[in-house]
């Protein structure tokens, strides 16, 4: 029965890629994993070492240190540089390190709300207090002090279980600082629809429009034809293909009064009228985009208009 109750619990609860911003619109981020984590980590840790290691050269090559302060210095000097190095980062390029750059995963605020510097700079305060700070007193402590390398062990190894077993592969700063780590979204660009076949034919070039036909429209509409043209290939019941016809009829006819277009479009040949309009009106806007005329929508020239006389 708990079990049931624990299974049918775990069901209605929402997924941890499910991110809910402000603004009502949910976004499915998938969260990043413990392995990709240590991977950008690990990057992170590489290039702040290296960063350390030059500038401890530096103070040897000009006598600031000592071979018996070499280590103590060099825990400082790392600690200088990994601080400013993972907040600054993160603020700068919006909760990514060079690491997490390379392995395309980002932190995000957990309640899908912009994220904070404040948020930032907590959470890798809190990754001193979780890993580096033990780890460091464990490396330097000896023999003779285990009770304090026994639990500077164990709380790393805590800190780094954490994650393992929290569904938002959050560790103790991500929760502290309402954070978690996602892979950024793959963007998905939909292929050149005046490049494509599928709606082509030999009987496009039949078309033919002249540019005075084409100064009626401006990019808003082309962009509303062009997801028309991109719906022709969605699948559909007989009765909403009927409606979809005569919502093609309806848009010809119109685009036909609008530009002067004189002869008549065959029912059969709308569809290739209206990408063989789209194609061309496409190219007439890229045209004059070239010589500084951009037209954002068919009222264009009232609105240069009104700008020209100052009403």
């Amino acid at each position: 029965m708990i079990l049931q109750r624990w299974k049918k619990h775990r069901k209605q609860r929402p997924s941890p890629d499910r991110i809910m911003p402000p603004e009502g619109v949910a976004l499915n981020l998938p969260i990043a994993g413990v392995g990709i984590r240590l991977a950008a980590q690990i990057t992170d840790l590489l290039l702040t070492t290296i960063g350390a290691i030059c500038l401890m050269i530096l103070l040897f090559a000009i006598d600031l240190t000592e071979p018996q302060t070499m280590i103590a210095i060099g825990a400082m000097v790392f600690f200088l540089i990994r601080i400013p190095y993972y907040v600054l980062s993160e603020i700068g390029w919006n909760g990514q390190t060079l690491g997490k750059r390379l392995m395309k995963i980002k932190v995000v605020s957990h309640d899908g709300g912009s994220l904070t510097a404040h948020a930032l700079v907590l959470r890798n305060l809190m990754k001193e207090a979780e890993v580096f700070l033990p780890a460091t007193l464990l490396l330097t402590l000896d023999t003779a002090s285990p009770l304090a390398s026994l639990a500077s062990l164990c709380w790393v190894s805590i800190c780094l279980i954490i994650p393992a077993f929290d569904r938002y592969r959050r560790r103790l700063g991500d929760m502290m600082a309402g954070t978690h780590v996602i892979h950024l979204p793959v963007p998905v660009l939909l292929k050149d629809l005046a490049g494509e076949t599928r709606i082509l034919s030999t009987n496009l070039k039949q078309f033919v429009f002249l540019s005075h036909q084409l100064d009626h429209y401006g990019a808003y509409e082309l962009q509303t034809l062009e997801t028309l043209l991109r719906a022709q290939s969605t699948p559909i019941s007989s009765d909403a293909a009927k409606k979809r016809n005569t919502t093609i009829e309806a848009i010809v006819d119109k685009i036909r009064k609008k530009i002067g277009y004189a002869d008549p479009v065959p029912s059969a040949d709308r569809l290739r009228f209206l990408q063989a309009f789209y194609n061309a009106q496409r190219e007439h806007l890229e045209q004059r985009q070239l010589f500084g005329d951009r037209r954002e929508n068919k009222h264009y020239a009232n609105a240069n208009g009104d700008a020209n006389t100052g009403t």
